[in-house]
């Protein structure tokens, strides 16, 4: 078992899905494309024949090699996509950086939020993922599958569930379906924040116990007394018995200064 079939991989084998997911970013011979577990290539060739300059980061050395013998003018990285340092990703003289991948199910969202963090460095994004993690990455205030992941890419990206992808676009098959996120970075946080980490803190500690009242969880998650909690909760507009899945990113930015 190759480090990236343990890692649950599953390689795209679909000609047109991989030039739809291509066509989500558009590159043009002025990008940079960083091409995320490009596993056999199905992405990585037809971005090669499009974006200006290619960094593919692969995991497993076999197919790294194999990458590189077959499609030399790629930039293939021994790399570990949850811990690469995207921040170093500078932009082309009058192109963009550009984020693309398939992205094995077990990894997914620590990749996502590695990519979040760099997202200064970032233009635009279309990765791929298990459609439950996809769907609640874009899921609205209100909805059952709307947490913490939701919270912290939508605060910092356009971000739409662009492609639905079968299981039979793959090899070998996964036993669930697949769906391709197109997102676009902001220059800056969709709604202002005085304090990104408490921020993250106090999204968090809500979604922690999201079946309890919001000031029940945030006093549990912050170590705060109740009284103390539902005052904030109410000078921000926000009645505290509500529940977590329910706030908007305005709210919780509004809450988060009055816990601060």
């Amino acid at each position: 078992m190759t480090r990236r079939q343990a890692l649950g991989q599953h390689f795209l084998r679909d000609g047109a899905i991989a030039c739809a997911i291509v066509d989500l970013v558009a590159p043009t011979s002025h990008d940079l494309v960083v091409e995320i577990g490009p596993g056999a290539g199905a992405l990585t060739g037809v971005l090669a024949g499009r974006a200006g300059r290619v960094i593919a980061l692969e995991i497993d050395p076999v197919l790294a090699a194999e990458l590189r013998a077959r499609l030399p003018m790629v930039e293939v990285l021994d790399a570990d996509a949850r811990t690469w340092d995207y921040t170093q990703l500078a932009a082309p003289p009058g192109g963009r950086v550009l984020i693309v991948g398939n992205l094995p199910y077990s990894v997914g969202k620590p990749i996502l939020m590695a990519l979040i963090k760099a997202r200064d460095a970032i233009h635009e994004m279309a990765l791929m993922l298990q459609l439950e993690v996809a769907e609640r990455v874009a899921a609205p205030p209100g909805s059952k599958t709307y947490g913490s992941l939701s919270v912290f890419t939508q605060i910092y990206c356009d971000v739409r569930v662009a492609l639905r992808v079968p299981p039979g676009a793959f090899r070998p098959p996964p036993t669930v379906e697949s769906a391709v996120l197109h997102l676009r970075a902001l220059r800056e946080p969709r709604v202002p924040l005085a304090d990104a980490r408490r921020f993250e803190t106090v999204v968090r500690a809500a979604f922690a116990q999201r079946r309890k009242m919001l000031a029940n969880a945030l006093g549990a998650g912050l170590g705060l007394p109740l009284d103390v909690v539902r005052r904030a909760a109410t000078g921000a507009g926000v009645d505290p018995t509500r529940r977590a899945e329910t706030l908007t990113l305005l709210e919780f930015a509004e809450l988060t200064a009055r816990l601060s």
